[in-house]
C-alpha cells in the first residue's frame, strides 16, 4: 500500500515511548503522597524518584552497562517498585526472578537469561546457595534485607542495597534511547520441559500502561481506579510486572502499599490502617482473605478487587460480594504483558440484579484499547460472537511478547499467522464478553465430546460447603476420559458433608439443563489441600498426575 510518511524537520525532536516517562506525572502531581512498605518504610514520590536516580548509579558504579541483565529476587516491596523504573530506564534489562522456581528451574532461567547482577531478599540466599556454583553469568550479587544485621551466608555478596544507596550519587542522566530496546525479561512455567523466557520493550511497558488505565479507568462502570485510590498489589511483582498496575498507580500518583510476603494478617492490616481500595491477585489469595476469621471485623466496601491468573469461581464471587468487596475478572497472560480484556459491568448492568451482575463479573471481559481479540476453528476462521461458538482465543496488540528468548521453533507456533494463540478456548457473548470455557490442554474429552472443566469448577464452588474445588479428566477405557472433581471443605461443614451430597448438587445442574449427563463427574473426592502452582493457579499438571 502506498501512504504518505510525515517528513520531520531535522530538529524535531522524535518523542520515543520510554518508562522513564511514566515517572514525571506524580512528580508533577502529587510529589508528597505517599509509598508504603509493610510497616517498616514510608516514603514520598520525590524520595522515591530520588531513590531511582541513586539505584541507577549504584548499579553502574557495579559496573552494569546499557543491555545487561540486572535480576532481583524479593517479596512485593519498595525496592522492587525502585528497580521496575531504574534497572531498564539506565537501558539494562530487569529480569523478574519468580522465587518459587524449583533449583533446577532457577539456575536455567539465570543462566538463560545471562543474568549480571542478583539483588537478592536474604529469605531467598538458601535457594542461591544451592545453585550458586552453576552460575555461569553473574557477576555481582547484592543482598536485600529487612533486617539490621546482615544474615550468615555462604554466597559471597558484593553490597547491600541500602548502603550501596546511601553511597550513590543523588542525580543520574537517564538517556534516550530506542523504544524498542528491552526492558524486561522473566520465565513462564509451562506444563512440559523448562520455564520460557518472554521480554518486553519500553514501547510495550509504556502502551500496556495506557490500555489498561483507559480500561479501568476510562468507561463508566462499578469499579474505576483514580487517582484517590489506595494501591497494594497482592499479586507478586515477578509474575508479568505485577499485571503492569505498579506502572499504572505510578503514573497517576496514587498512595501505594507494598506488603512483602503475604501473610493473611498482615494483609488485613494494612488494608485497615492504610485505607488500601484497590488490589488484584488470583482466586486462591482472595479465597484465603475471605476464609480468615479476621474478615469479620473489617470493612471492606472501598475496596476493589481484580481477580486474575484463573477463573474467579461464582462461590468466590459471591463470597466476596458478601463482605461488600467490589470484585470483578481481568485475564491475560505471561505473554501478553499480561492485560487483555477486564470483565467490568456497563452502564446499563449497574441496576441489574445480582445474579446476573455475577454472570458479567466472572467473566473473562471485553478487550481493552488496542486488543484485537477473536475466536478461530481448527483452521483459523473466526467464529461468531452469538455466546454458542466455541473456539481458540487468539490476539493481537502492541504489548505482546514478540516470541519466546532464544526460541524460535516455539515462537513461531506461538504466533502462527500472526496472531498471538492463547491456548485457551472460549466463545464471545454478543455484549462482546469473551468467556473461557478452559485451557486446550484442560478439556475433559469423553466419547467424542468435550466437557469444560472451568464450568464444572464453577457449579461445584457455589455449594455452601465448598472451600475450593478441581475437576480433571481421568484416563477411561469406555470412554477415553471421564471428569473427577476433587473438593477441600470450608472448616465448619468438614465432617458433615460427604460426597454423595456433592454429587447431588451435580445433578440439580443436569437436571436444569445447565450441564448435559456426560458432564456429570463420575467421582467427587472430598481432599485436605489442592496442589498449586508457583503462582498459585491449580496444578492441574501434579493432579492429574496424582490421580491418573
Amino acid at each position: 500500500m502506498q501512504t504518505r510518511l510525515i517528513e520531520p524537520t531535522p530538529s524535531a525532536y522524535g518523542y520515543p515511548l520510554l518508562i522513564k516517562n511514566l515517572l514525571d506525572p506524580p512528580l508533577r502531581y502529587a510529589p508528597n503522597q505517599e509509598i508504603v512498605y509493610r510497616d517498616k518504610v514510608r516514603m514520598n514520590y520525590r524520595q522515591l524518584a530520588e531513590r531511582i536516580h541513586r539505584l541507577a548509579n549504584a548499579l553502574a558504579d557495579l559496573g552494569v552497562k546499557p543491555g545487561q541483565t540486572v535480576a532481583v529476587m524479593d517479596w512485593d516491596s519498595h525496592r522492587y517498585l525502585e528497580c521496575f523504573f531504574a534497572v531498564p530506564m539506565m537501558g539494562a534489562v530487569l529480569h523478574t526472578i519468580n522465587v518459587r522456581l524449583s533449583p533446577e528451574q532457577l539456575i536455567y532461567t539465570i543462566n538463560h537469561a545471562q543474568d549480571d547482577v542478583i539483588l537478592v531478599n536474604s529469605e531467598f540466599l538458601p535457594m542461591l546457595a544451592a545453585v550458586r556454583d552453576q552460575m555461569t553469568t553473574v557477576k555481582k550479587i547484592i543482598l536485600l534485607n529487612d533486617e539490621p544485621q546482615p544474615p550468615e551466608t555462604p554466597v559471597p555478596l558484593d553490597g547491600e542495597y541500602e548502603a550501596l544507596l546511601t553511597a550513590a550519587k543523588t542525580s543520574y542522566d537517564f538517556p534516550d534511547f530506542d523504544e524498542n530496546t528491552m526492558a524486561t525479561t522473566f520465565y513462564t512455567t509451562g506444563t512440559t520441559g523448562m520455564p520460557k523466557g518472554v521480554f518486553f520493550s519500553h514501547r510495550q511497558l509504556v502502551l500496556h500502561t495506557y490500555g489498561i488505565l483507559t480500561g479501568l479507568s476510562g468507561y463508566r462502570c462499578q469499579s474505576s481506579l483514580d487517582s484517590g485510590d489506595v494501591y497494594m498489589p497482592i499479586t507478586p511483582m515477578f509474575h508479568v510486572h505485577a499485571w503492569g498496575v505498579p506502572y499504572v498507580c505510578t503514573m497517576l500518583g496514587l498512595k501505594q502499599v507494598y506488603p512483602g510476603r503475604y501473610e493473611p494478617a498482615m494483609l488485613l492490616k494494612l488494608l485497615v490502617t492504610e485505607k488500601v481500595t484497590f488490589s488484584h491477585c488470583v482466586p486462591t489469595i482472595l479465597h484465603m482473605l475471605v476464609s480468615s476469621p479476621a474478615i469479620k471485623d473489617v470493612d471492606l466496601s472501598s475496596w476493589k478487587v481484580v481477580i486474575g491468573g484463573a477463573a474467579m469461581p461464582k462461590g468466590l464471587c459471591r463470597a466476596a460480594l458478601a463482605h461488600n468487596i467490589n470484585v470483578f475478572s481481568a485475564y491475560g497472560m505471561s505473554e501478553t504483558c499480561p492485560v487483555l480484556t477486564v470483565a467490568n459491568l456497563k452502564p446499563h448492568m449497574l441496576d441489574w440484579d445480582i445474579d446476573r451482575k455475577v454472570e458479567i463479573l466472572c467473566r473473562t471481559g471485553y478487550p481493552v484499547p488496542n486488543v484485537l481479540l477473536e475466536i478461530v476453528d481448527a483452521n483459523g476462521r473466526p467464529l461468531p460472537h452469538d455466546g454458542q461458538a466455541v473456539g481458540e482465543v487468539v490476539v493481537r496488540a502492541p504489548w505482546l511478547t514478540q516470541g519466546y528468548v532464544k526460541d524460535p521453533e516455539r515462537s513461531e507456533e506461538l504466533w502462527k499467522d500472526g496472531w498471538l494463540h492463547t491456548g485457551d478456548i472460549g466463545f464471545i457473548d454478543p455484549e462482546g464478553y469473551l468467556q473461557i470455557t478452559d485451557r486446550v490442554k484442560d478439556v475433559i474429552k469423553t466419547g467424542g465430546e468435550w466437557i469444560s472443566s472451568l464450568q464444572l469448577e464453577d457449579i461445584i464452588s457455589q455449594h455452601e460447603a465448598v472451600s475450593e474445588a478441581a475437576v480433571i479428566g481421568v484416563p477411561d477405557e469406555k470412554w477415553g476420559e471421564r471428569p473427577m472433581a476433587l473438593v477441600v471443605l470450608k472448616p465448619d461443614f468438614q465432617g458433615k458433608v460427604d460426597e454423595a451430597a456433592l454429587k447431588a448438587h451435580f445433578e440439580r445442574y443436569v437436571a436444569d439443563g445447565t450441564i448435559p449427563k456426560y458432564g456429570m463427574p463420575d467421582r467427587v473426592q472430598i481432599v485436605e489441600s489442592i496442589a498449586k502452582t508457583s503462582v498459585g493457579k491449580l496444578d492441574k499438571k501434579l493432579i492429574r498426575q496424582q490421580y491418573k
